[in-house]
Formats: C-alpha cells, structure tokens, sequence
C-alpha cells in the first residue's frame, strides 16, 4: 500500500485572524486547525455528531505532540492528511500532516492519543460495536503504511559529545 492509503479528509485555508505578530500562523491555530482535522478524522470513522448523541459518547484527547516544520501564512491554502497508527476498543492513536496544499510542503505534524468516554459516566468506556469494527478495518488498512518519522518524538536540547 502506498501513502496514498492516507486519509484527506480536510483543507482549509489560513485565515487572517490566525497571523500573529511575526506574520504568519500563531501556533494556536496549528492547534485549532488539526482539532478541525480530528473531528473530519471521527465523522469518517463512524463517530459523527448523531452517534456520540444516540449513544452519549464522545473522545477525549489525552495527549497531542505538534511539530511546526515550515511556516504559513494568510491565505495559504493547507491540506491535511491522517494516519490510524494504532487502536483498541478504548484508544485511537493518529497522525496529521498538514501541508501546504499548492507548494507541497509539510508545514506541521500532530501526533494525538484519545480515549472513548462514555459521558454518561464520563469515563473511558469500550466503543460501540459498529463504530469499533470500522476502526478495526481502518488499522488494518493504515497498518500496512509506513510509520511516520516523528511518531513518538521526544522533545530535549540535543548537545555534542565531548
């Protein structure tokens, strides 16, 4: 399978509201930007706005590593792209790319780990079965791709020996 086994479920453009005072995309928005990509992401999946209603559930992010890579700027039009890394009938472990959409370049990665809660209880709970069986097939699909370089990255001042 190839990369272009990745999902793109999402563009969007830079909006003036998001430049901060360096010119380009305040970090923040990075953020707001791969949330957008996140719940694209879910609907695909299954866990649209009327199920999480039906059956009172929703995720929860338990933690996110973004990576700025190359700066945008106002009205630069972005892609993004996602990968399934990992899941198990509670967990989702996913990949964003968010790339320029005309000049090709990677303007940013977001690596997210997110429970199912079951708001009922506001507890991590199993999925439902329908919605787990299209995440089952979704990673076996993703699975056959290539991790992403950053997957996993550790943040630290890297020094030279000696």
């Amino acid at each position: 399978m190839t990369d272009s086994a990745l999902l793109e479920l999402r563009t969007d453009t830079v909006r003036p509201e998001w430049i901060d005072d360096n010119g380009h995309m305040n970090v923040a928005y990075y953020v707001l930007a791969f949330d957008f990509a996140t719940d694209a992401f879910l609907n695909h999946i299954g866990l649209t706005r009327d199920l999480k209603e039906s059956v009172n559930s929703t995720t929860f992010a338990l933690d996110m590593n973004v990576s700025y890579k190359r700066e945008v700027l106002d009205g630069d039009p972005l892609r993004f792209t996602t990968q399934l890394i990992d899941a198990d009938q509670k967990r989702l472990h996913f990949f964003h790319q968010m790339l320029h959409a005309t000049d090709g370049y990677l303007a940013a990665t977001n690596e997210v780990l997110s429970v199912h809660v079951d708001l009922n209880t506001r507890r991590v709970a199993p999925m439902p079965n329908d919605l787990w069986r299209r995440v089952k097939s979704l990673r076996a699909e993703h699975q056959t791709l290539a991790a992403p370089d950053a997957i996993g990255r550790t943040m630290g001042i890297r020094r030279k020996s000696g």
